[in-house]
């Protein structure tokens, strides 16, 4: 019988914490394929700051570093810096990267960090109770907007990915989803692409990935992730949004072989 589905190697034997629907479980999934798949476990750091997703290290069998509230792309950067030949990988949620993370995230995608982050956004801060984030969406219900978000009082959702492409130290931008299987597939792709824009040396990387998150937005499962399809792609629809990396590759100097005698 042929095999189709089999627990990632680096994936471990634990029950996941989050939510029934939640999209954070089949991220973590992703990465571990590919960490398996590309060989790249053993140069694998993380760094998972609060929120949901504060637990990852106990769910993907690499090293970790915890990072303070939004401060995610300054810790990756003091390590990759120092550990030049590490894969340094930042996951964050929208409430962290795209509210008290976005300075850092900015600046360090501008410097042309070598780093990749990994965004879920699922436009609500999950963890502390479903308060409006950065990213809820214009007549959104969440525990602290429950008229709906508001444009005249709260302003517009912030589309961090789209800022971030602005910068000219950031080489590949793409948002994805995961609530069917196409999009998980388009996910685990560009997860890939961005790891390997890292690992050419080219500069920063990010993939948003928009999660469901059934528990806050107040649905099923299965709403939930229909609710991506028919309205929070309106607002951030998926695609490449920047890819200059085989202009990267044409700026970076061939290396000089030896001249033959």
């Amino acid at each position: 019988m042929k095999k189709v589905y089999a627990r990632p190697k680096y994936l471990k034997k634990v029950h996941f914490h989050y939510c029934p629907g939640c999209g954070h479980s089949i991220v973590h999934r992703l990465v571990c394929e590919l960490a398996e798949e590309m060989k790249i476990q053993d140069k694998l750091i993380g760094i998972p700051p609060p929120g949901c997703s504060v637990f990852t290290y106990n769910y993907i069998d690499t090293d970790f570093v915890e990072s303070a509230h939004g401060r995610g792309a300054a810790v990756a950067t003091g390590i990759k810096r120092a550990c030049p030949e590490a894969l340094v990988f930042t996951y964050q949620g929208d409430g962290d990267i795209a509210a008290i993370g976005t300075g850092e995230t900015i600046h360090a995608a501008n410097r042309g960090e070598k780093i990749t982050a990994i965004f879920i956004n699922n436009a609500v801060y999950g963890m502390t109770g479903g308060q409006m984030a950065p990213t809820t969406l214009i007549d959104m219900k969440t525990t602290t907007s429950p008229f709906g978000r508001e444009k005249d009082i709260e302003g517009f959702p912030i589309k961090l990915s789209e800022m971030v492409a602005l910068t000219k130290g950031a080489v590949y931008i793409e948002r994805t989803t995961v609530n069917s299987p196409a999009g998980i597939k388009k996910t685990k792709k560009a997860i890939k692409k961005a790891f390997q824009v890292q690992m050419d040396n080219l500069g920063y990387s990010l993939v948003e990935i928009l999660s469901p998150c059934p528990t806050n937005w107040k649905m099923r499962e299965i709403d939930s992730w229909k609710w991506i399809d028919e309205v929070m792609v309106n607002e951030y629809p998926p695609g490449v949004i920047k890819d200059t990396t085989n202009e990267q590759k044409k700026k970076k100097p061939k290396k000089k072989g030896k001249k033959k005698k």
